[in-house]
């Protein structure tokens, strides 16, 4: 499986050796598993209020009780430096598409630029936010077409907290993803596709032509009823039609449990496209370990 272009987004935030352990932290918990062996993934569940995932405050309520939890979930090796992935949550983050009639070759120019766009459309500081950024494929005549830059921005005080726990047990952070861009591992990209993954609260869809990411949104839900996620849904349909000129082929399913294949069934129905629940060959995943699978998927051979 060839992945898109979008799961090595955010590992420029970090340039280290590769990890030896992969961590998804979640409201739910924590999913994690030794690289090595992917498919002896594990999880450990966080009690209400231990993690609440936002992208304006502090998510780690509770540090020490973090720390304790990812001690618990992987054997001591001494004192030997270990090496992590972290997948936070989508709703951590910001991911956005956008076009640029000509994009800088110097990387300060292009922080600076990108800073500027964002900054009205996210709730934090631009200025002191980690930027990454990944230039999309061109679409069409080069000399017509814009350039298209994938960038997703978060609060560096955000991932400093994030970090903390992993810190303090000699882990070393050396990549850094959201829940759904790694979950694209899972997914075939072809013509349009849409993955559309619940955790906990939060709906997050993404839009791929191809391999490029079109759309990313993240947004809470009231409860999880199919009518609010389908009026999540319907205008996102509304939106690829509008401007790709074209309906999804296929929608990918993740985080709905047994919920899936019927909301799947419902969706082909509505929209008349293909729709199906992802799957991994290193287990089932739910709304708590999507991405961690699709990043074993990225680094398995």
């Amino acid at each position: 499986m060839t992945p898109p272009r979008a799961m090595s987004l955010l590992s420029k935030l970090f340039k280290d050796p590769p990890p030896t352990h992969a961590f998804e932290l979640s409201e739910g918990g924590i999913a994690f598993a030794d690289v090595s062996q992917p498919a002896q993934s594990g999880f450990t569940p966080f009690e209400a209020g231990v993690l609440v995932a936002s992208p304006v405050h502090d998510n780690i309520q509770q540090p020490g009780l973090v720390q304790e939890r990812i001690r618990a979930s992987v054997a001591s090796n001494g004192h030997r430096k270990r090496r992590a992935a972290l997948i936070l949550p989508d709703y951590c983050a910001r991911v956005a598409v956008l076009d640029f009639d000509s994009f800088p070759d110097a990387h300060e120019e292009r922080q600076a630029l990108l800073r500027f766009r964002m900054k009205k459309s996210v709730p934090f500081d631009v200025d002191s936010a980690v930027v990454s950024f990944s230039v999309q494929p061109r679409r069409g005549e080069a000399s017509h077409s814009k350039v298209e830059v994938l960038a997703a921005i978060i609060a560096a005080e955000i991932v400093a907290r994030y970090e903390a726990p992993f810190r303090g047990l000699g882990f070393q952070p050396g990549f850094v993803t959201t829940s759904s861009l790694a979950a694209l591992n899972l997914i075939q990209p072809d013509e349009i596709s849409m993955l559309v993954k619940l955790g906990g609260h939060v709906l997050s869809v993404v839009v791929l032509q191809g391999s490029a990411l079109k759309l990313a949104r993240s947004v809470e839900l009231d409860s999880d009823q199919a009518e609010e996620i389908e009026a999540v849904l319907h205008p996102t349909v509304a939106y690829v039609e509008d401007e790709l000129k074209a309906r999804p082929k296929r929608i990918w399913l993740a985080g709905f449990g047994a919920r899936g294949s019927s909301l799947a069934q419902r969706w082909q129905t509505e929209w008349s496209v293909a729709a199906q629940p992802i799957e991994s060959r290193f287990g089932a995943p739910g709304p708590h370990n999507a991405g961690l699978l699709g990043y074993l998927e990225s680094v398995a051979g």
